[in-house]
């Protein structure tokens, strides 16, 4: 049979209600987890390595450096088919894709998680980590890289966000859709994504900063990340590029100082296109020298600036990089 590693790390699908608090925590060992799902027996050989039991609101970008390298040791053993990682759906999404660029085409890794903990009826735990072991099982997942699993959907790292606090079918990729879906009858691909140009596995640099943009909100943010040594910035504007004017000056300063300042859009699809002209206009944060982000979320293009930063590259080289992984 198929060996595949599950790796666990915390999450919902880990968790149950504290009698006491009422709370959710994360207290459900990997054997444990294993064992509440028979019939993982009847997919492939399962082998378990304990990450962790966190809340993945806790999880970290050196601690998904961490799990990269776990990640790819299982996957440099001969036997392994492919390696599932349990994980909490708060930050799925980033640890995803952090390992997408880290282990570049490596895999398959399978994120999965649950809606539900393992008090509530219904618990969706079992049967999302039933279909993620599928997936990972499966042969033609091979080229698939990094991807999340839940609802009987298989998403893309790069694309997908969780968009609903807690429905189940929280996870979508806004303007791709899914790869592909899991049903009785196996793993039923409909598309491939395109290979994320790697980043190296290396600590990151953890001065990076996230700054949405809102109407009217002033420069303050920057200011402080200026000030307080930041190591690189991502904006998050509005519609295809374009901040409060104000804004202009403190990233005009940023750059100065060699702190590269990515801009991605805080819209859910489409990307960055830097159309407008004006104070705070797109046009002219081009032409102060920001990384476009394409369509990446704010939280995705910190993560890889961030490892880019750990890499020790300069800001050409970050730029190159974002065009093309943005390509993509």
């Amino acid at each position: 049979m198929p060996v595949v590693h599950i790796v666990t790390t915390g999450g919902t699908i880990a968790s149950r209600i504290d009698p006491v608090t009422g709370a959710a925590v994360p207290v459900v060992a990997a054997d444990e987890l294993v064992a509440q799902v028979p019939a993982l027996a009847t997919l492939a050989e399962i082998r378990v390595t304990e990450f962790g039991l966190l809340g993945s609101w806790n999880m970290t970008p050196a601690l998904m450096a961490g799990l990269a390298r776990t990640v790819r040791a299982l996957l440099a053993e001969p036997e392994t088919a492919g390696v599932v990682v349990t994980h909490g759906t708060d930050t799925m999404e980033e640890s995803a894709f952090a390992l997408s660029l880290l282990l570049g085409e490596a895999g398959p890794v399978v994120f999965t998680g649950a809606m539900l903990n393992a008090s509530e009826p219904g618990f969706d735990g079992p049967r999302n980590l039933l279909a993620a072991v599928r997936v990972a099982a499966d042969p033609a997942a091979r080229a698939l890289g990094t991807v999340v699993a839940l609802n009987n959907e298989i998403h893309a790292a790069r694309a997908v966000t969780k968009r609903h606090t807690t429905a189940l079918n929280t996870f979508v990729s806004p303007g791709r859709g899914p790869l592909g879906l899991i049903d009785d009858r196996g793993v039923w691909l409909r598309q491939r994504p395109a290979p994320s140009p790697p980043l190296p596995l290396v600590e990151p640099e953890p001065r990076v900063y996230l700054v949405k943009m809102a109407a009217g909100m002033d420069d303050l943010l920057l200011r402080a990340a200026l000030q307080g040594g930041a190591r690189g910035v991502v904006v998050e504007a509005s519609g295809t590029g374009n901040v409060y004017a104000p804004w202009e000056a403190a990233i005009a300063d940023l750059l100065a100082a060699g702190i590269p300042v990515v801009v991605v859009s805080r819209c859910l699809d489409g990307r960055v296109t830097f159309t407008y002209g004006g104070p705070g206009g797109g046009r002219a944060l081009q032409d102060l020298g920001v990384v476009p982000g394409g369509d990446l979320t704010g939280p995705k293009a910190r993560l890889a600036l961030m490892f880019a930063l750990g890499a020790g590259w300069d800001h050409d080289r970050i730029r190159a990089y974002f065009a093309a992984l943005t390509a993509t």
